[in-house]
């Protein structure tokens, strides 16, 4: 990074990190180390372990996330079967836009304006970090409401993209299976719609939703760089970013390897939702 450094100092650093070997080497040599959790040592100036730096960003990218897709399926599946058993009513048109405007409306955009809104102009919630400076003066009880309003802007501007996509692919399901024969035959037995709908269609409805809920993760993972670098989280998508900036390959890498890992345990676990959603996968 120092414009004025000498060849002979260049020298002296491309073959103390290894840089000047062939890169079929270097790899080989990362390889190794990566297979026993050894992501090697930060060029930052803290000179900490990489894998220590993930260890630390981690959780907190996990908790964001988690929390994120929870208020994503508990908000997206009722609008969906409602827009689904309401077609073209008033209430069907209003999810309509609102899942246009979460498609077409750029998230470090709408960051910065509830940014602007709710914290500057309002002051009604922190816009950066995950807890104040006088957090550790704090009653228990405080010390968990200061977290939650630290956390209502960045968990609600990552689910909302989410949020109008897996809506109307729910809608669409659930369109799709209240035309089959057996809901006609359920309701012909005389079975209120209630039970019609959620007792017998929706699991069958919650099959494409769970792919597409399992796609979504690499997503939302990948929108953390986003939300993080500009709520000044320190988290994962925060120490790539800084990574980034900072030329720092090693950390770059780790957390590249650490992504992967996570978008293969999100397909795992949409496959281990099927078997919930569906029993006859259970066989």
């Amino acid at each position: 990074m120092n414009p004025d450094a000498s060849p002979e100092l260049r020298q002296k650093l491309e073959e103390y990190w290894g840089l000047n070997d062939p890169i079929p080497v270097q790899y080989w040599k990362w390889v190794k180390r990566v297979a026993v959790g050894d992501f090697g040592i930060s060029f930052s100036t803290d000179r900490r372990p990489v894998a220590e730096k993930i260890r630390q960003a981690l959780p907190i990218t996990l908790l964001l996330n988690a929390m994120s897709l929870f208020l994503i399926m508990l908000l997206s599946i009722p609008i969906g079967i409602y827009s689904a058993t309401n077609p073209y009513t008033f209430g069907d048109r209003a999810a309509t836009v609102f899942v246009f405007l979460g498609f077409a409306m750029p998230t470090f955009w709408l960051a910065l304006l509830c940014m602007m809104l709710f914290g500057v102009e309002l002051g009604w919630l922190p816009i950066s970090g995950l807890k104040s400076l006088d957090y550790e003066s704090m009653s228990w009880l405080g010390q968990i409401a200061d977290r939650a309003r630290h956390l209502v802007l960045p968990v609600g501007i990552a689910s909302l993209t989410s949020l109008a996509g897996l809506s109307r692919y729910m809608r669409s399901s659930m369109l799709e299976v209240v035309r089959q024969d057996y809901i006609t035959t359920a309701r012909a037995k005389g079975l209120s719609e209630r039970a019609v709908i959620y007792r017998h269609a929706l699991r069958n409805a919650l099959l494409p939703v769970v792919t597409i809920l399992g796609l979504s993760i690499p997503g939302l993972i990948g929108g953390s760089v986003i939300f993080e670098t500009i709520f000044a989280i320190p988290g994962m998508g925060r120490l790539f970013y800084d990574g980034v900036m900072q030329r720092d390959y090693m950390v770059v890498m780790g957390v590249l390897v650490m992504g992967a890992v996570l978008t293969l345990l999100g397909n795992l676990l949409a496959d281990l939702m099927y078997a919930v959603v569906d029993p006859r996968l259970r066989k």
